[in-house]
């Protein structure tokens, strides 16, 4: 496939960029600031986005979920309807984390603005959801940028000199 870049605005990142989800076939990373349940177009239904995660995990396609604090009660009620995510979902936190970043079995790869909520990438309505903005691209060197920022953080490099570790619920370096 040639490279390409593709500039995402507003409801495109359920159209497109949760969509590259649906296809992947053996790993998944997420970089996040925030985190809520959301809803993806799965052929003509809408699923909750923790579903298309468990059925990734039951596929054994890793996913990695990093993001900056725990997630609200609602989102943790839904969380557990998929007890599969409880062990086969990588999932870490740091408080730094502001970057938004989904790499798509390391061959594409989404920059932006979105968070993993539905007012950022996933499905609301025209008048409800942020203006947001982003690129979704196979670009290899973009997507290897990609890559090692979200690696150099979940490995915990930084984790050593940080001045935030009493904001720190998981160490990652540890």
């Amino acid at each position: 496939m040639p490279p390409f870049i593709q500039y995402i605005q507003n409801e495109q990142h359920f159209t497109k960029v949760l969509q590259q989800a649906l296809l992947v076939r053996s790993e998944l990373w997420i970089g996040t600031a925030d985190i809520k349940d959301l809803f993806i177009k799965d052929g003509s239904n809408s699923i909750p986005f923790l579903g298309l995660l468990s059925k990734l995990v039951a596929r054994k396609v890793i996913v990695r979920l990093l993001h900056a604090k725990e997630p609200g009660p609602l989102f943790r009620k839904d969380f557990d309807k998929y007890p599969n995510l409880a062990t086969g979902l990588e999932r870490a936190i740091c408080p730094r984390v502001h970057f938004k970043i989904f790499i798509f079995d390391m061959e594409t790869a989404y920059v932006g603005s979105a968070n993993l909520t539905g007012a950022g990438i996933g499905m609301k309505s025209p008048s409800r959801r942020n203006f947001e903005a982003g690129i979704l691209t196979n670009d290899p060197e973009i997507v290897e940028s990609a890559i090692n920022q979200f690696d150099t953080v979940w490995r915990g490099e930084h984790c050593k000199k940080c001045d935030r570790k009493e904001y720190c619920g998981d160490r990652l370096d540890g």
